[in-house]
Order: structure tokens, then sequence, then C-alpha cells
């Protein structure tokens, strides 16, 4: 195995269908039946959906009238954000529990170093499956783990038994493991990537290993380095518990597609209000604006804007998203419009925050 590879003792754990679990736990009715939170059969994007649905091939960010029609009995429900944050303080309460190197990715996934933990326990195979158990029994919903010597071996096994299972990866089974899985299951190839990849014969990590450092920098050009190290189990990252936010975002999707611009006006004053409350809240500014605008036929196009100073007041951010906003005509109606604020003076200030995505 490659000298790069530490003996450090990394949990990923990833709850089952989280919000769909959380509906499913407060309202028994909706238990073993196909549930989607968010949507609707006629508007809307599905956030998540429970496992009885997925069966049906509906999955988050599908559109509701797709997902309707692969599932007919399928039963949407509006997201409760506040109910999920609590779930998820409660889950969190319990990993801090046996480490303080915790470093949450979401709502509903953490990194947990249990190298040296709380409990003085060696194996971090069974923390994890006490970890899960105590989550069932106090909360009421399932976990996956992964674990394993780094970061992105454990993530990528914490699908692997999914759900309500785990996949122990040791330093010696790291690289056979990696090898012999499918590409598209690498954690951070995405479709167009696989798609690449396929386009070149990689098709498991271990085409992935037969290609040279020189070619995958050609190809993939500065993730090349990246994907000649992961699939040789190399990736050094720690488990940071003081995760720095790298943006701030608000979005709303419409009821109704809007097709003028002064209405799109009226929209983004809102959502740069709510952004404003969210900045002033964390004390956080930003220098780079970037409008999303998802349109009728659910492309997605963004603009961005780098400024040469931090900003966080909503009449600057407003001003400049409707210069986004103008910088090109309308291809087709929008149904959403959102706006983010990047290059942010937490990585000056170390600023201790969460990752803030919301919508209303």
């Amino acid at each position: 195995m490659a000298e790069s590879i530490s003996h450090r003792k990394i949990i990923h754990i990833d709850m089952d269908a989280f919000y769909a679990s959380v509906e499913q736990l407060d309202n028994p009715e909706l238990r073993g039946k196909p549930l989607a939170v968010g949507g609707s059969e006629t508007r809307g994007v599905v956030s998540a959906a429970s496992y009885e649905a997925r069966v049906f091939g509906v999955r988050s960010a599908m559109s509701g009238v797709q997902a309707k029609r692969n599932c007919p009995d399928l039963i949407f429900v509006r997201p409760r954000f506040e109910r999920y944050k609590e779930i998820s303080k409660k889950i969190s309460a319990i990993f801090y529990e046996y480490s303080d190197l915790v470093e949450p990715l979401s709502l509903d996934e953490a990194y947990l170093d249990v190298t040296h933990n709380k409990k003085g326990n060696p194996s971090a195979s069974l923390i994890a499956m006490e970890i899960r158990n105590r989550i069932f029994e106090e909360v009421g919903i399932t976990a996956s783990a992964g674990i394993s010597v780094n970061k992105f071996v454990a993530k990528v096994a914490s699908d692997y038994n999914k759900p309500n299972g785990q996949k122990t990866v040791n330093p010696e089974e790291v690289e056979s493991f990696l090898e012999n899985l499918d590409i598209k299951k690498f954690y951070g190839i995405g479709k167009v990537t696989k798609d690449r990849m396929y386009h070149f014969g990689i098709f498991t990590g271990k085409d992935l290993k037969s290609k040279s450092r020189e070619f995958l920098e050609e190809h993939f050009s500065k993730s090349g380095l990246h994907f000649y190290n992961i699939v040789r189990g190399i990736h050094n990252s720690e488990v940071k518990p003081n995760r720095i936010t790298k943006s701030v975002a608000a979005e709303h999707t419409f009821n109704e597609n809007l097709t003028s611009e002064i209405f799109m006006i009226e929209r983004l004053e809102r959502i740069a209000s709510e952004l404003e409350k969210r900045l002033k809240k964390y004390n956080i500014s930003g220098k780079t604006i970037t409008l999303k605008i998802k349109y009728s036929d659910f492309t997605t196009q963004t603009r961005s804007k780098t400024l040469a100073y931090f900003i966080s007041d909503k009449g600057l951010i407003l001003e400049t998203a409707k210069e986004l906003l103008y910088q090109e005509r309308m291809k087709e109606s929008v149904r959403l419009l959102g706006i983010s604020l990047n290059n942010l003076n937490t990585e000056i200030k170390k600023t201790v925050v969460v990752q803030l995505r919301f919508e209303f």
C-alpha cells in the first residue's frame, strides 16, 4: 500500500433518507409508504425520498411531476427544517460523547476521528455500531456508517451497505476495495466526469489506477492528481471540527414560472433580505455574488461577479444581482432564483460557523 496511507480511524456517519425518516418518525401513518419531502405532483423539486419511494426511481432533485409519474402512490409532505435541525442536534450530541473531532457536512452526515476517542475503545467499527444503535434507540431513526483510514474511503464505505448498515475497510484492504469499485461509486465523481471516464475506458477503480498521473492531469486538469491519489488510498485531509463556511445562499422556487424581469426583481429583493439577515447574524461578508437561475426546462445557469471589497448589505447584494440578471436575456421562463455569497471573510478571520443554505 502507498506510504501516504495513515492509520487514523475515521468514521463517516450518514443518516438514512434523513428528512423522510423524520417525517415517518413523527407520523406513523407514513411509515412503510413511498414519501417525498418537498415538491408536489404539479410543481417543485423533491428534497428527499424515502426508501419505499426510491424503489420507483424517485430521487432528490427530481421534479415533483416526474416523481409522481414514477410512483403514482407517492405522498408529498412539506419540509420542516426546524424539526430536522432539532433532530440533528440530538444526533450531534451523541457524536461528541465519543470524540471532539467531529466535522459536520450537513444536518444528516458527519466525519468523526476516533483514533484517540473518549471511550478508550480501540475498535472504530464497534464505536460506529454503538453510535448507530444509540441513534436508533434515542432518536428513532437509522444511520449507516463507513469506517476506514481516511475521510474519502470512509465516505465511500458508508454508502456500501445502506440503509442501516456499515462497512469497515481496514488499512490493508483499502487499495483492493477501491480497485473493485465501480467508478461511479467514487465520492466526488458525478455524471459528467463519470461519462468522460467511461469514454477513456475507465469503468472501475482498477481501470483508473492503470492510468498514469500525466494522463489524468492532461484529461482531467487539476482533478487528475486527486484521482491519481484517491484510487491509491491517498487522502490526507484531516477531520476538521471547525469548518469554515465557503458560501451563504438563499433561493426560492416559485409557485408559477416568471417571465417578467420586473417580477424577478421583486423576488430578488426578498431573497437579498433573507441573505442579509443570515450574514448579519453570523457577522459574515463576501466579495463574490452568484445569481442562480433555474428555468422551466430545469436547466440551471449561474452568473457571478467578484467585487474589490467585502459586502453584506442587502442594497449592494441586490444591485449586483440585478446587474447579473440583466447580463443576458432569459432563454426560458424562470422557476427558481437564488443568490449566494462566496469568497468570504471567514477565511481571513477563521470564524467558526456552520454551512448555511436555506429555502423559504
